[in-house]
């Protein structure tokens, strides 16, 4: 599949700023399930810093806006070239053991509840059969309801309550999968579609575990399903915060406000 994104971020200031410095994970992953056929980011007024991939996999680059500046644009366009691989990141390149994602945060930390919700892998024929196993409790257990939670919402806080959105099911199915003993990772991406074809959420999270002998496989419990071709990953990390697409910081006071907007086409339509 071929597919476009148009993503802009924009930050407003209740007072103009002295500096804002940011790290992006804006580039999709490079793997065999995609292929980049043009993609750019621009930031307005921002001078581009260094650039390299890190230990995962992800392109990191940083920008800087030199002020006094009151509002700040990050634009990402491109197209993609997708293939459906089942969820398996096959060909991506990273040299972080898996171990390391068996670590909480505390969006991710299991409760007593999400201790027992990981019980939904006993009994399962191997590790993949028990993430699935996992992947399909998490999607019985919290409702996709856009609103019902907020950015700092933990899994925990989102399975008492009973929805949530992809973000949620992502923290849970990380936080249930590494306490039944499978290195599990939070990842960004966009989604062009729910799998009946109706419209999502395009930026979009999903979780990826790690199967010995197999790699790492995604699962997203808000779509009930594997990343397939209507997918494009741009980045993982222990939890949201970790993989999230843009970071940074603001020099000055006063309030801050941001407003996203994605749009993710197929080209074949």
């Amino acid at each position: 599949m071929l597919l476009s994104v148009d993503h802009v971020t924009r930050y407003r200031y209740g007072l103009p700023v002295r500096a804002v410095m940011q790290s992006h994970r804006l580039t999709p992953s490079v793997f065999d399930g995609q292929k980049v056929r043009d993609w750019t980011v621009t930031v307005s007024g921002g001078i581009p810093g260094g650039s390299f991939r890190d230990g995962a996999g992800d392109r990191v680059q940083g920008w800087t806006v030199k002020g006094p500046v009151s509002e700040v644009e990050v634009r990402v366009t491109g197209t993609v070239e997708t293939v459906d691989l089942a969820g398996v990141l096959r060909g991506h390149r990273e040299v972080v053991p898996p171990e390391v994602y068996l670590v909480d945060t505390l969006p991710t930390r299991a409760d007593a509840a999400l201790i027992s919700l990981s019980k939904s892998a006993e009994g399962a024929d191997g590790p993949l059969s028990a993430a699935h196993l996992l992947a399909g409790a998490v999607a019985d257990a919290i409702a996709y309801r856009p609103g019902a939670t907020h950015a700092h919402t933990t899994a925990a806080e989102a399975l008492a309550l009973g929805e949530g959105v992809c973000q949620d099911h992502a923290h849970a199915m990380v936080a249930v999968a590494r306490v039944a003993g499978l290195p599990a990772r939070y990842v960004s991406g966009y989604l062009f579609a729910d799998a009946d074809g109706m419209a999502h959420e395009a930026a979009h999270a999903w979780a990826e575990v790690f199967v010995a002998g197999l790699g790492w496989v995604g699962f997203d419990p808000a779509n009930r399903c594997c990343p397939d071709d209507r997918y494009i990953r741009l980045g993982s990390g222990l939890d949201a915060q970790d993989a999230a697409p843009i970071r940074g910081i603001a020099r000055g006071v006063g309030s801050e406000s941001l407003d996203v907007t994605v749009a993710v086409q197929s080209l074949q339509q």
